[in-house]
């Protein structure tokens, strides 16, 4: 059990720490194009790390209850855990650091990545103690298969749905009208109501990866690889005509970032179970307190973009006397900013990890 929950550890980390490296570049304005989100269909590897999240979030539910006493505990823990996500998240988008602390209310968002995985995380756990895997199947099958059909054949206010971002988009329409101006953009959320529902599936398809890491199989990495290469093709095959798009978080799009999770989770799972090699240390420090070096991540930046110096923040003032110099292209610079800032975290997660902290959230 020590080996393969150390492989989820390093899966976890390098998902977190990219996710930090996504987040914080130098200047949004010069991005190398991978490190960002695709504009709408399609994908790119910084459209992997959100999912790759949610996925990890079911391999460990699998892990931590998968032999749980199904009782008043069991559920007030997971309702305990997912109010704190919840309210994390909710503390992110609300906080300010000058008077009186917190934007408005009607500035404040809602939804959000914390939020999200607050939301996945207690309905994946509540299905995981109370249904077994044939039955868990089942649940994910029409989780995916019932998006698609809403977002494909539901008409929105008496005109045929699109997939494109439209006031007729299904999941755009619903987000303005269940959260209206606490959306992240002012016609859709990213993180939005809707699309929460394909998102447990992304748990789901994680906590079957859960169950075979932690079962008797043999050659679970094989497994694991087929699982993966299968999501895959699914995937891109249902791309046809349910386009692959992370801000929908579309059924092609759980298959497709599923398969890649299964894919990469089984190669290190192999190198560090099957061949027994010491590796990924950096980010087994780092995945030992995800949520933590997330949060935190998030606060820091949050609260240098609205520091002050001269007309720029303390972010802008680091980055362009530090980083910015004649012989390096602005992209560059921008990059070597994210990942010093990527150091930086990793430095928290060794030093937690050493002194044996690990903060449950």
């Amino acid at each position: 059990m020590r080996n393969r929950i150390l492989s989820v550890d390093i899966f976890r980390g390098a998902t977190i720490l990219l996710m930090v490296l996504v987040n914080t570049p130098g200047t949004w304005s010069n991005v190398y194009a991978p490190l960002l989100h695709a504009d709408w269909h399609g994908y790119t590897p910084t459209d992997l790390v959100f999912p790759f999240f949610l996925f990890i979030v079911g391999t460990s539910t699998a892990f931590s209850y998968k032999n749980r006493t199904v009782d008043a505990k069991a559920y007030r823990k997971i309702a305990i855990r997912a109010f704190k996500l919840i309210a994390l998240g909710l503390f992110l988008g609300a906080f300010l650091i000058h008077y009186p602390f917190f934007k408005n209310f009607s500035d404040i968002r809602f939804p959000g990545v914390l939020q999200r995985i607050g939301v996945v995380f207690f309905f994946t756990a509540i299905l995981f103690i109370n249904l077994n895997w044939k039955k868990l199947i089942w649940v994910t099958g029409i989780l995916l298969i019932g998006y698609w059909l809403l977002m494909t054949f539901v008409p929105v206010e008496g005109i045929a749905s699109t997939l494109d971002r439209a006031p007729n988009n299904l999941a755009n329409w619903i987000d303005v009208k269940v959260f209206g101006s606490h959306n992240y953009k002012a016609d859709y959320d990213p993180e939005g109501f809707l699309s929460t529902i394909p998102a447990m599936a992304s748990a789901l398809l994680g906590v079957f990866t859960g169950l075979i890491l932690t079962s008797d199989q043999e050659k679970k990495a094989t497994i694991l690889m087929g699982l993966g290469g299968s999501f895959l093709i699914l995937g891109h095959l249902w791309d046809i005509v349910f386009p692959i798009n992370k801000a929908l978080w579309t059924s092609s799009f759980v298959l497709v970032t599923a398969g890649w999770a299964n894919l990469i989770l089984a190669l290190i799972y192999y190198l560090t179970d099957v061949k027994k090699l010491e590796f990924g240390s950096i980010f087994r420090y780092g995945g030992a307190n995800a949520i933590v070096i997330y949060f935190l991540s998030s606060f820091i930046s949050k609260v240098m973009g609205q520091i002050k110096i001269g007309e720029t923040s303390l972010h802008g003032w680091l980055f362009q006397n530090i980083f910015v110099h004649d012989f390096l292209a602005l992209k560059t610079s921008s990059l070597l900013y994210g990942l010093s800032v990527v150091l930086f975290y990793s430095l928290i997660g060794y030093i937690l990890y050493q002194r044996k902290i690990f903060i449950k959230v």
